[in-house]
């Protein structure tokens, strides 16, 4: 009997075990790929602390996938082959019958499968998973850089593309983090005149390092709507931080119809105004993941313009500590979870 390893959680908040199952086969217009990394991140804790409806135990987390395929299902010959270097993000496959499906908002799914919650994630040396779900990887991106890239990169990338933000308006990035720190090599790729919002002047060097034209200190004296509005208003603001008090802090900086682009999860409300929004009409609103084509596309510009997130990669045998790490706050800036 072949078998493989996986790292799972028998109750919600439980510890990780790593354990031996049978080797999975491949149902229709589905592949088995052989994972290579796997991003740990925050949203995991969605599935192992059973915050989500639908989370069953035991659980094996993970929807920043990066691997080959190993094995085909039925349906899959003519798109896929044994080998191809994939990566499985959280748009982990769509129903293709709810009303945004059929309407081609596959993100948006009403049964969307994100992996770790609809089936098992990538904590594991292999994952069965939809073909829908499959983009590939450039050959110049290495598998640890490429699994970030199907969650954190792609929901920073489509953000800023997706917003109303044109090659030379001056776009913030609110938070320098896990998400942040890509947000800002993205927007200075994509000829914005970018703003990095952090706290403490001590990262101004670092933003700057990242590409970003001006640094705003939240904590300063000035206030961040402040500073913004000195360089003019921006177009476009990326709240990366899930922080609701400092995004909101951002929504007098916006320039007339400016819009604050929302992908830092914070439960708590936003303390933003009518009034705010309507003398200027200006536009809040929540940007989700990303298809598998914009996974590819999130890649492809990465490996274009030399963008990497900053990882640090362990074993499988540590997915308790890589967890530990990323939930404590301490991960500079992706952990990564290297598999094979």
């Amino acid at each position: 009997m072949s078998v493989y390893r996986a790292a799972q959680v028998t109750a919600a908040g439980g510890p990780f075990e790593i354990v031996e199952r049978e080797m999975p086969q491949p149902g229709p217009c589905h592949v088995r790929v052989a994972v290579d990394a796997c991003g740990v991140c925050h949203s995991d804790s969605l599935f192992v602390d059973d915050a989500v409806p639908g989370v069953r135990f035991p659980l094996v987390p993970g929807h920043e996938i990066a691997g080959r395929i190993e094995e085909l299902g039925e349906g899959t010959q003519n798109a896929w082959q044994v080998g191809d270097r994939v990566a499985v993000g959280w748009f982990g496959g769509s129903c293709g019958h709810c009303t945004p499906c059929r309407q081609g908002d596959f993100v948006v799914c009403r049964n969307l499968k994100v992996p770790g919650w609809a089936y098992d994630g990538g904590y594991a040396e292999t994952v069965i998973a939809p073909s829908d779900a499959l983009a590939r990887i450039p050959d110049t991106l290495a598998a640890t850089d490429a699994a970030p890239m199907a969650c954190a990169g792609v929901t920073t990338y489509n953000g800023l593309r997706r917003s109303s933000a044109r090659p030379g308006d001056l776009v913030a990035v609110l938070g320098i983090g896990g998400l942040g720190h890509l947000g800002v090599q993205y927007a200075a790729a994509m000829g914005f005149e970018t703003v990095a919002i952090a706290r403490g002047a001590a990262k101004a060097d670092f933003a700057k390092g990242l590409g970003a034209h001006h640094y705003i200190d939240s904590t300063a004296d000035t206030s961040v709507a402040d500073a913004l509005q000195a360089l003019g208003g921006a177009r476009v603001v990326l709240a990366t931080a899930a922080n609701s008090g400092a995004i909101t802090a951002t929504v007098e900086g916006l320039a007339p119809r400016g819009e604050l682009v929302v992908i830092g999860a914070d439960p708590e409300p936003l303390g933003i105004s009518p009034v705010q929004l309507l003398m200027s009409g200006k536009i809040v609103r929540g940007h989700p993941s990303g298809t598998a084509q914009d996974v590819q596309d999130t890649m492809a510009f990465s490996a274009l313009h030399g963008i990497r997130p900053m990882i640090e990669t362990v074993p499988l045998d540590w997915a308790t500590e890589a967890y530990r790490k990323m939930m404590s706050g301490a991960a500079r800036f992706r952990m990564v979870l290297t598999i094979r």
